[in-house]
């Protein structure tokens, strides 16, 4: 499949006609006032938007993209990879991740990593067959304003055979 990759800048007018779609495939409740909000402040960030094109212009996929440095090294770290449904398995996925991967190795990278919902089986399979591995779980805590904060236990129990009591 012959396609041409290309970062776009918010302010672009593909990034509404050609990535908003794309991504809400993976992320349906963002709007477009929410998408383009999003966009202008990842960009900010260091968030990067890497579409793949066909020949006739269509955007058949995207990944979202940012340096990081870490402790574990300089790092690519991939927020979102996103294939048109009716283009999967034709190799649009696979060349983004390959380009993530020459522009990982460009800037001094150690790795390129991404986080993968839990609930995606086709897209482990998908990073498993490219090589990549789990190398941690991903935790998240919720603090929109109308959660409680957590409220520490007085003594935390082990829970792990390797941590000791102090």
């Amino acid at each position: 499949m012959n396609l041409t990759l290309t970062d776009l800048a918010p302010d672009d007018p593909r990034m509404s006609a050609d990535i908003a779609p794309l991504i809400r495939t993976l992320r349906p409740q963002l709007t477009a006032p929410a998408f383009a909000a999003f966009a202008e402040e990842a960009y900010g960030q260091g968030l990067r938007f890497t579409v793949a094109y066909d020949a006739t212009g269509r955007g058949l996929g995207v990944a979202t993209h940012r340096l990081l440095a870490t402790s574990r090294g300089r790092v690519l770290f991939v927020d979102d990879l996103v294939t048109a449904p009716e283009s999967r398995g034709r190799g649009v996925g696979a060349h983004l991740l390959a380009e993530l991967e020459r522009r990982a190795r460009a800037a001094g990278c150690a790795r390129v990593e991404l986080d993968s919902g839990t609930a995606n089986v086709h897209a482990h399979r998908f990073y498993h067959a490219r090589r990549m591995t789990i190398g941690a779980l991903h935790f998240g805590l919720d603090i929109a304003p109308d959660t409680a904060p957590v409220t520490p236990p007085d003594t935390l129990p082990v829970t792990a055979p390797d941590i000791a009591p102090e």
